[in-house]
C-alpha cells in the first residue's frame, strides 16, 4: 500500500501463537499482547506492566565503577579539586549537574566547564585542557564527552592530572589512556547496558561513591534529570530505562522542582509531569542554549536552586528557542524536498553551507522523519565543513562515523546509534557518499525501507477505553513508540495550520463521533497538502493518543501518512 508521499506501508506480521500465549500467561487483552510480542518484550517489562519494580545498581561489581569510585573518593578525601567536563546538550548538562549537586553538598571543590559550540568545539581536547587546567585541577572527570579524546587525554597524563570519562558514545581503539573509562560499548562485561545515556552511568557511579563514603545524599532527588537526559538522548525506552522511567514519574512531584515548576508556571501548564513534556517541551529550551551559543544558561539553568535565577535564564532560553524554531522554519521552507529524493539513495546527504552548525542535527532530524531514511547535513562552519546525522532503528550510525574515522574519510567524528556528528575536509564529502551508500545496503534489508502499523481498526475503535488501554505499556519512546493502525473512510470537515508547521484535521467516520487530529510538520508537503484541499474520504496511518489537560482526558489521532 502505497502512500501520497510515496510511502510503502504494510501490516505487521506477529505469531498468533505466542500471542495467544501472552493472553493466557498473563491476563492481558489481545491488543497488549499483540504490542507485547511485536516489541519483543522479556519476562521483566511484561512483569513490570502491572508491577513495580525497584530501580537497583547494577554496577556494583563492576570493575570499572570500583576503580572509578575509588579516584573519587581518594579525591574526596584528600580534597583535590575536580573539573567536571560536559558536552552542550541536555545529556551533558544533565550528568554535570548530577556531579555539581553532589560535590556542592559535600562542600567538596569543583568547577565545571561546558565547551562552546563554536568556540571549543565538541568535547575534550589538549586546547581546551591548557585552559582549564591553569584552575590547577588534579582529577577530569568527563561527562557525555571523552571516548576519542586521546590527544587530550594524553595531553593530562604529560600534566599528571587524573581523568574519569564516562561516556555512551562509540569508542575507538586505542582507548583514550584515562585512568578509568566508564563506557558500555567498550563491550568491556557490560555492553548490555549500551542504551543507557552519560547521565543515567553518572547517577550510578554517584549511588556507589555515595555509599562507599556513608554520605547521606538523596540520590533519587536527581533522577528526574536522569529522565530528562533519557528521554532528550532518545535513549531506548526498555529495561532499565523503562524501570527508571515508571518510577520517576510516579514519584516526582513537580512542585518540589524549582525548574520544573516554574517551567510549568511560564507555559500555564497545570498537569502531572509526562514524557512529552520532557521530550517537546523542556528538553528542546535546554538545548536551545548550546545550539545556538549560549551553553552557560542551560547549565545554570540544571545546576542552581535560585529561583530568580532559573526564573530568569528559562525566560531567555523559552526566547532562544522561539528564535531557534524560527530560524529551522526558514530552513526548512528553503529546502528543496523533491530535489534530495531525487538525488539521494538509501542514505540522505544534504550538504547547505549557510545552516548555523547548532541547528544542523535538528534538520537532520528532519529529514530523516519526513524521508525515513538515515539524514546527515553538513554545513560550513570557520572554514570547516561539520556534520550531523540522524538515523532510523536498523541502521547503528555511531558504528558508521567510527568506521569513517579509521578509513581517513572523516576528520573526527563520534556518536550513538541514532545520532553522530563529526568533522569532514571537502575534498572527502563525495567519498563519504559513496561509503555510506554502499554499507547501507550491505548492512540493511530492502524491506527496512517499508513502514509498518500494528493492524487495521475499525473507526470505533478511536474511543477513551481503547486508548487507555493501549496506555498500559506506557511509557512509549525509542523501543517502544506509541503503536500505528491503519484507520479506513474518514471524512476531513476542517483543516488548518498550526503554528505554520502542523496541520490540524476534524476527521469525521462513518459511525461515531469526530475526532481532532495533528500531524506535524506536515506544512507544503505532499500529505499536508490533502489534509488541507481533499474532500473526500480518506485512510490513514496514525496513533491514538490520548491528551490530558487541566486533568481533562481528549482523544486526538497523531496522523503519520495519508491514502486516497
Amino acid at each position: 500500500m502505497i502512500s501520497v508521499s510515496g510511502k510503502k506501508w504494510t501490516e505487521r506480521i506477529i505469531n498468533k501463537n505466542s500471542v495467544n500465549k501472552i493472553k493466557q500467561d498473563y491476563g492481558f487483552s489481545e491488543i497488549i499482547a499483540k504490542l507485547i510480542v511485536s516489541r519483543k518484550f522479556n519476562e521483566t517489562e511484561i512483569f513490570n506492566i502491572k508491577n513495580d519494580i525497584e530501580i537497583n545498581n547494577k554496577f556494583i561489581s563492576n570493575k570499572d565503577y570500583i576503580l572509578a569510585s575509588e579516584i573519587i573518593s581518594n579525591s574526596i578525601k584528600n580534597k583535590e579539586k575536580i573539573c567536571i567536563l560536559g558536552d552542550y546538550d541536555v545529556d551533558g548538562f544533565s550528568s554535570t549537574s548530577l556531579l555539581v549537586r553532589f560535590f556542592k553538598f559535600i562542600k567538596h571543590p569543583y568547577f565545571y566547564y561546558i565547551p562552546d559550540r563554536e568556540k571549543d568545539g565538541y568535547g575534550a581536547s589538549k586546547k581546551l585542557f591548557k585552559k582549564l587546567i591553569l584552575k590547577q585541577p588534579q582529577l577530569i572527570i568527563m561527562v557525555d564527552c571523552g571516548s576519542t579524546s586521546n590527544e587530550a587525554v594524553s595531553f593530562l597524563n604529560d600534566n599528571k592530572i587524573k581523568s574519569i570519562i564516562i561516556d555512551h558514545h562509540e569508542i575507538n581503539r586505542p582507548y583514550p589512556k584515562s585512568n578509568v573509562i566508564i563506557n558500555p560499548k567498550k563491550n568491556d562485561g557490560y555492553s548490555e547496558y549500551n542504551y543507557l545515556c552519560a547521565t543515567t552511568l553518572t547517577y550510578f557511579l554517584l549511588d556507589i561513591v555515595n555509599k562507599k563514603n556513608k554520605i547521606k545524599y538523596k540520590l533519587s532527588n536527581l533522577l528526574i534529570y536522569v529522565l530528562l537526559a533519557t528521554v532528550c538522548d532518545v535513549m531506548p525506552m526498555r529495561n532499565l530505562n523503562r524501570i527508571i522511567t515508571i518510577n520517576t514519574l510516579k514519584k516526582f512531584d513537580i512542585k518540589k522542582n524549582i525548574l520544573f515548576n516554574i517551567l510549568f508556571q511560564l507555559h500555564k501548564k497545570k498537569d502531572k509531569l509526562t514524557i512529552d513534556d520532557l521530550g517537546y517541551l523542556i528538553g528542546p529550551i535546554i538545548n536551545s542554549s548550546g545550539r545556538l551559543g549560549k551553553s552557560i544558561l542551560s547549565s545554570e539553568l540544571l545546576i542552581s536552586d535560585d529561583t530568580e535565577l532559573i526564573r530568569k535564564n528559562s525566560k531567555i532560553l523559552i526566547k532562544l528557542n522561539n528564535k531557534r524554531k524560527e530560524i529551522e522554519k526558514k530552513i526548512l521552507d528553503e529546502i528543496d524536498f523533491r530535489k534530495i529524493e531525487r538525488e539521494n539513495q538509501n542514505v540522505i546527504i544534504y550538504l547547505n553551507k549557510n545552516i548555523n552548525e547548532g541547528l544542523i542535527g535538528i534538520i537532520a532530524s528532519r529529514l530523516k522523519d519526513y524521508f525515513g531514511k538515515p539524514s546527515i547535513v553538513i554545513t560550513k562552519s570557520n572554514n570547516i565543513y561539520k556534520g550531523s546525522a540522524r538515523s532510523t532503528v536498523d541502521y547503528n550510525i555511531g558504528s558508521l562515523i567510527k568506521t569513517l574515522c579509521d578509513k581517513k574519510i572523516i576528520e573526527k567524528g563520534g556518536g550513538h546509534n541514532l545520532a553522530a556528528g563529526f568533522i569532514i575536509k571537502e575534498k572527502n564529502i563525495s567519498s563519504l557518499d559513496k561509503f555510506i551508500q554502499n554499507d547501507y545496503l550491505k548492512k540493511t534489508s530492502k524491506l527496512i525501507s517499508t513502514f509498518k502499523y500494528e493492524e487495521e481498526l475499525s473507526n470505533t475503535a478511536i474511543n477513551l477505553n481503547f486508548a487507555s488501554e493501549i496506555n498500559k505499556l506506557q511509557p512509549f519512546g525509542n523501543g517502544n513508540q506509541l503503536p500505528i493502525f491503519l484507520f479506513k473512510k474518514l471524512r476531513i470537515i476542517k483543516s488548518n495550520i498550526i503554528n505554520k508547521s502542523h496541520i490540524n484535521a476534524i476527521l469525521k467516520p462513518n459511525l461515531g463521533p469526530s475526532v481532532s487530529s495533528i500531524c506535524f510538520n506536515s506544512v507544503n508537503t505532499e500529505i499536508g497538502n490533502y489534509l488541507l484541499s481533499y474532500k473526500k474520504d480518506i485512510n490513514l496511518t496514525a496513533q491514538i493518543n490520548l491528551n490530558i489537560y487541566n486533568n481533562k482526558k481528549r482523544l486526538q489521532l497523531n496522523i503519520k501518512d495519508v491514502f486516497v
